[in-house]
């Protein structure tokens, strides 16, 4: 009998789910905060250090001067700064979509500081004598731009007068406005550039007065400017500049509109699949992966976070990774189809016998996410909040959304009957009364013996290894300024460019460089790197420069010694903990021989990016950090699947006492998940292709690794990890005679045990 108010709630709930989110969607995008990598823009990391000896930097300092940055910044005008303390002696400047990146440099770290003197050169008073945003722009009685500005003692300015027109014939009084710019430490003397000389009025009566107008040369914008940076006041310490990047608009706004459509593309490629593979679960699969997309773009509205490229990327891979909860349910339901279970049942089996599944292939994952937020600089950061936000809304979506959506379906009744709608052919279905088991099932792969052949792959894996070994140590690694320190010089050009035209459009700004690789479809962008931290009247003549020779700012990125060094160190402890997360958690949830062959296999997987990464001499920065680190959460995402199937598969043996018991659990184990490997590999590279393809080339780098390492992690997810612990469990009874299964431990549990 078919329930028609099933159905019609189905059609009810998707429209008006369908309904606001098509409502809202606009306002959510509209919202959202760009990164500078996607509307160009300015960052970079200060190293707070004493202005005098003895000076102490602690945290209200460092708020302090926080404070003083985001005064500076209001000069720009720029709607939403980002400035952020780090450690204990560290600020960050981020300023997406600030136009002038030269002037944003400058006044950041430079401070205006106004002075009256005599015509010796004796300073009376000086911007301390100033109240309290006191400045601002005015016209004189010609209507010309001036500054006007309020002191704190109009006394005190009477007696400055007095004395200056006591000083007659030479009566004048003199204004300057001194810029300076900070010194790396107590020890070194302030860099003081020529002080701009405003006016030198005569001075013939006494003023006691706390109002006074500068009158100059001024464009209202200029007057404007030192206005606002006189009231900025001056800086409580010195700032060393350890790291920054700037971005061109023209490349901020290319790279969004790639990776944008790049998703598009993939996710669309996707939903084809899925269609194509599922039927009529492959319809939910596109209405909910639908409400994933949605949700991870209103939640990161609501976090006011800032969306950055990396961000974008982990969203598209976030797609190929909540599909994997929906076949691992929808494979698990064909199974129950299959042994003659009626449509109904075998949701009911497929989604409860999923869940644990899922549950330990997501932490396992958001393992890998959390440690990549705890220790990545702010644009992995941004990339790790998008994954860490993914793995929840795709949990979300997949296991709750998914049963209600196809819950309603299947129980309407209208597909009763008929498995050929959820992707099972008619004569893979079993007569209910064989009393068969999903886990009896035969398989595509039965006659593949994974146990025999592992120790072809085991020396297969172990030649490799050594061949990469020799290659890293032959070739090392092509490290990014992001872990070697440097300057690097990203050109945009309108027409095709060759590395000695960039090298003589270079050496016209006095830089010289044989580093220079020309990339790009039509060979349109050039990079140049420089050992050297280029200094900051350096980059500032390059920009003007470039943008003049090519029509769009260069991206320049600078990294200290000490920052290559502590990004690196930073890298190899995420690496750790994530390893050590992870053994600690497969050890709990299932046993160390497995958390030890998962960990093996991690480490085998990265190792071969790693290889790759240096044959090809593809250059290695933070975000290749953010791709392993990706991969060690998703490589064993599939091993967990494996795992978990031969813990279902040992609970039928209750016992092991012979090396095949142990064999036929990894051989079944692997037979029958493998076709959901396959899948579920597939989608995930189908977005990463659509990134390579269609997306900017400032990720291709990353996209590469994320592929290499899905690959790989296949691979031992199924030729390496199960095969360990074969080995291992074969020790292990050979020393007891008998290994108990989990059952008989009272571990293994249908729901997922926190």
């Amino acid at each position: 009998m078919v329930k028609r108010s099933r159905i019609v709630a189905f059609f009810l709930l998707v429209i008006l789910i369908g309904s606001a989110m098509g409502a809202t969607t606009q306002n959510i995008l509209k919202d959202i905060k760009l990164g500078l990598d996607l509307q160009g823009g300015f960052e970079v990391l200060y190293e707070v250090t004493p202005l005098e000896k003895g000076q102490e930097i602690d945290r209200e300092t460092l708020t302090s001067t926080a404070e003083a940055l985001e005064r500076r910044v209001n000069v720009l005008g720029v709607s939403e700064p980002n400035i952020q303390i780090e450690g204990d002696n560290r600020i960050r400047v981020q300023l997406a979509g600030v136009k002038d990146q030269n002037k944003a440099r400058e006044i950041l770290s430079t401070e205006a500081n106004l002075t009256f003197r005599d015509v010796n050169d004796r300073v009376m008073m000086d911007g301390g004598d100033l109240e309290e945003n006191g400045a601002k722009q005015s016209f004189d009685q010609q209507n010309k731009p001036s500054i006007s500005i309020t002191l704190k003692d109009g006394d005190q300015f009477g007696e400055i007068t007095k004395e200056i027109r006591d000083m007659a014939p030479e009566n004048q009084l003199i204004i300057w406005l001194d810029f300076e710019e900070g010194k790396d430490s107590y020890k070194e003397e302030r860099m003081k550039p020529d002080p701009k000389f405003l006016s030198n009025p005569n001075v013939d009566k006494i003023l006691n007065q706390k109002n006074v107008e500068i009158t100059g040369n001024f464009t209202i914008e200029e007057a404007q400017q030192l206005a606002s940076l006189l009231n900025a006041g001056s800086l409580p310490v010195n700032l060393e500049e350890t790291y920054s990047t700037s971005v061109g608009a023209k490349f901020g706004e290319q790279a969004l509109n790639e990776t944008i459509f790049a998703g598009i593309i993939g996710i669309l490629a996707v939903f084809v699949f899925m269609l194509a593979l599922y039927r009529i679960p492959g319809i939910v699969a596109v209405i909910t992966l639908s409400i994933y997309v949605y949700l991870i773009l209103l939640v990161f509205d609501w976090m006011n976070g800032v969306l950055t490229l990396p961000g974008i990327a982990a969203l598209i891979l976030g797609v190929g990774m909540a599909v994997d909860a929906n076949i691992i349910t929808y494979e698990r339901i064909k199974e129950e189809l299959k042994v003659g279970r009626n449509i109904k049942a075998a949701f009911d089996a497929g989604s409860k016998g999923s869940l644990s599944t899922i549950f330990d292939a997501n932490i396992t994952t958001l393992l890998a996410a959390i440690v990549l937020f705890a220790y990545g600089t702010s644009s992995v950061k941004g990339f790790a909040t998008m994954l860490i936000i993914s793995i929840l809304a795709s949990f979300i979506t997949a296991v709750f959304g998914a049963r209600l959506f196809l819950g309603l379906l299947v129980n309407s009744g209208l597909f009763k009957n008929k498995p050929s709608l959820f992707g099972v052919k008619p004569s893979e279905v079993h007569d209910i009364s064989e009393g068969l088991d999903s886990l009896d099932l035969k398989t595509r792969f039965d006659r593949f013996d994974f146990i025999k052949t592992r120790n072809k792959f085991f020396t297969a894996s172990a030649v490799l290894i050594g061949l990469g070994l020799i290659a890293v140590l032959a070739f090392r690694l092509n490290l990014g300024i992001d872990f070697a320190s440097g300057t690097r010089v990203e050109v945009l050009s309108d027409n095709k460019l060759t590395a000695e035209q960039l090298k003589d459009k270079l050496a016209e700004v006095d830089l010289e460089t044989d580093d220079i690789v020309i990339s790009g479809e039509n060979n349109e962008i050039g990079v140049a790197r420089f050992k050297g931290v280029l200094s900051k009247d350096e980059i500032s003549e390059l920009k003007s420069h470039f943008k003049e020779e090519f029509g769009a700012e260069p991206n320049v990125g600078t990294v200290s010694p000490t920052i290559g060094k502590e990004l690196a160190k930073n890298a190899m402890i995420a690496i750790a903990i994530a390893s050590v997360g992870i053994i600690i958690y497969v050890t709990v949830r299932f046993e160390i021989y497995m958390a030890l062959a998962a960990i093996i296999a991690l480490l085998h997987d990265a190792f071969f990016i790693i290889v790759l990464f240096s044959l090809t001499r593809l250059e290695v920065d933070i975000t290749f950090i953010a791709a392993v680190l990706t991969i060690v959460g998703y490589s064993i995402n599939d091993t967990i699947v494996t795992f978990d199937r031969m813990r279902e598969n040992m609970e039928k043996k209750k016992r092991l006492k012979t090396p095949q018991d142990i064999a036929d659990v990894v051989n079944t184990a692997l037979r029958q998940t493998l076709g959901r490997s396959v899948n579920t590999i597939l989608t995930v590279v189908i977005t990463v292709v659509a990134l390579l393809i269609f997306g900017s080339a400032s990720i291709w780098n990353f996209s590469f690794a994320l592929l290499v390492g899905l690959i790989a992690g296949t691979y031992s997810s199924i030729f390496i990890a199960a095969q360990l612990w074969y080995v291992w469990k074969n020790k292990e009874l050979k020393k007891k005679g008998t290994i108990k299964t989990y059952k008989e431990k009272k571990v293994y549990s249908d729901e997922p045990q926190v």
